[in-house]
């Protein structure tokens, strides 16, 4: 586990380096303080929870208000998105978090419901201009989407082209804002270094975002609870830390709410819910994340 000194030390360098003449509020820091204006913000966005802590005692309702119900297979048929909204329908989960060409579909048929649209932009390399991704962004907002997964420029961030990954990220939180939506910063960790993954959430923090994620699921890792600890640990409690690629169970997704995260992104939400439930899990449509 990465030293919480160097964590904060690494934060406020990264800090000086892209905004030399602002000093960083405390409550910015990464000793974790919660900052009430970003807090507000989510609220108003309909963020239900912060660094939330769960065990044994998290159980269906609160276990499905923590995911993100996934499917981002390329191949995926109008009926398994259908299918993957009747599933959030039934269990309540917090969004689907679908391709951005199904977000209309997606919000038609989630009209009336607590569950979200939540889609992705820049997906899933994070490799576009980031003219395009705040493009994207608005496109899909206007569509019903209520929360934009952006890709992190990774390239960027490991050529140490700071104040490019923090205007990227800054054009979609720009834009997401303006119409309504949270936006969650894919760091991809596992290509990252744990000193990259400290600069990504300090880039996110500062760019306005709402939420730091760890993964795709679409790269040679998924999330691991030693990152979703160290993710917390650098952004505090005022934003949020999103779990996603490799959970596929109770188990694992329990372990990664007790590191820090308070949103799980899964494929597998109903098998999840049920085994929260003690009951085994029933075959489902919503596979590959």
């Amino acid at each position: 586990m990465t030293d919480p000194v160097l964590v904060e030390r690494l934060v406020r360098a990264i800090l000086a380096q892209i905004r030399p003449d602002e000093a960083p509020c405390a409550c910015h820091s990464a000793a974790g303080g919660c900052c009430p204006d970003r807090l507000g913000r989510l609220v108003a966005h309909g963020a239900e929870r912060f660094g939330m802590q769960a065990g044994a005692t998290t159980y269906p309702r609160d276990i499905a208000r923590a995911i993100d119900h996934t499917l981002l297979k390329p191949d995926a048929t109008r009926e398994q998105i259908e299918t993957l909204c009747a599933e959030a329908r039934e269990h309540g989960f917090a969004t689907v978090c679908v391709n951005p060409a199904w977000v209309r579909l997606c919000a038609d048929r989630l009209r009336g419901s607590e569950t979200r649209v939540c889609t992705v932009v820049g997906f899933p390399l994070g490799a576009t201009l980031p003219e395009v991704k705040a493009y994207e962004a608005g496109r899909v907002t206007a569509e019903g989407a209520c929360e934009v997964d952006m890709v992190i420029n990774v390239g960027a961030l490991k050529s140490g082209d700071y104040r490019l990954v923090e205007r990227d990220i800054a054009g979609v939180v720009s834009t997401s804002h303006a119409g309504g939506a949270l936006v969650k910063v894919i760091l991809e960790t596992a290509l990252l270094t744990d000193d990259e993954k400290v600069k990504g959430c300090v880039l996110s923090q500062t760019a306005g975002a709402d939420f730091v994620k760890t993964s795709t699921g679409f790269a040679s890792g998924g999330a691991t609870v030693d990152d979703v600890a160290l993710m917390r640990r650098v952004v505090g409690r005022d934003m949020g830390v999103k779990a996603a690629g490799g959970v596929r169970d109770l188990k694992s997704a329990q372990q990664m709410i007790e590191a820090g995260a308070d949103r799980i992104g899964a494929s597998v939400g109903v098998k999840i819910v049920q085994e929260s439930q003690g009951k085994g899990a029933s075959p489902s449509t919503s596979s590959g994340y």
